[in-house]
């Protein structure tokens, strides 16, 4: 292979993988492009090397990588996404008098795009460009929750890190978490990310389903132990922006 219809190659393969609900075989990648199986196995192995591509041993099968994620989030961090978020999140915070906020997920971070204070703002610790692991704030939590399973192995292998105590502490509880958020339908943490401040979240869906970015609503609120609130009011309203800026990209939710 030439340099440049190897790289047409390799873009082939990440479209087939984009546009699966989850990891495929390289036997599928190759009936698909109709490629000879050891050219397959090379552009996989090439991609893999450079994190557009993960090889889940176990299943013999192949999904995006962390760079891919962290391509796609550089696409999102333009001013396209902002321009469209920052009017309704801006109504948004308007509305119930809490903080608005946009997020996308930046690897197994999650990276603040769009703030917007209600006239009388709380003080938080999160800001424009402020990055958080994904799996303490609801914003990263309702993303990661809409991702394939294998992807969240590979962006959480064992590590985990707390701000205050609260939040998953393992792979296991974290799957426990992601449960929660799919069967409830938006995400909640309650002082994981900042004491005495808990929000929700609801997620923006692209054109293919997947999750995009995230609409959150933060405010104060101070319970000792953790308590099981879910605040279905403000999710509704979080909701409502969010399928609005869905709409907007052009995006469609997932198939429930």
């Amino acid at each position: 292979m030439t340099d440049v219809p190897a790289l047409r190659r390799g873009l082939a393969v990440l479209r087939v993988l984009a546009a699966r609900p989850g990891p495929i075989s390289a036997a599928a990648i190759a009936r698909e492009l109709d490629l000879p199986r050891s050219t397959t196995y090379h552009l996989l192995a090439e991609l893999e090397a450079a994190g557009f591509v993960v090889h889940l041993a176990a299943e013999r099968r192949y999904g995006l990588g962390i760079a891919a994620f962290e391509l796609g989030s550089a696409y999102l961090r333009h001013d396209p996404l902002e321009r469209l978020a920052a009017p309704l999140l801006r109504k948004l915070a308007d509305r119930v008098g809490h903080t608005a906020q946009l997020g996308v997920l930046h690897g197994n971070e999650l990276l603040y795009l769009v703030k917007e204070r209600p006239s009388a703002p709380e003080t938080l610790v999160t800001d424009v460009g402020v990055r958080l692991p994904a799996h303490l704030p609801a914003s990263g939590l309702v993303l990661l929750a809409h991702l394939p399973h294998a992807h969240v192995r590979a962006l959480y292998p064992r590590s985990f890190v707390t701000r205050t105590g609260r939040g998953p502490t393992s792979p296991a509880e974290l799957r426990q978490a992601l449960a929660a958020v799919r069967s409830r339908g938006w995400a909640v943490e309650d002082g994981q990310v900042t004491a005495d401040f808990a929000s929700v979240a609801h997620a923006v869906f692209d054109h293919n389903g997947r999750p995009l970015a995230s609409v959150a609503v933060t405010f104060r609120h101070v319970c000792e132990t953790g308590c099981t609130r879910t605040w279905p009011d403000l999710a509704q309203e979080a909701a409502a922006t969010a399928a609005a800026l869905t709409r907007q990209v052009g995006g469609k939710p997932p198939p429930t």
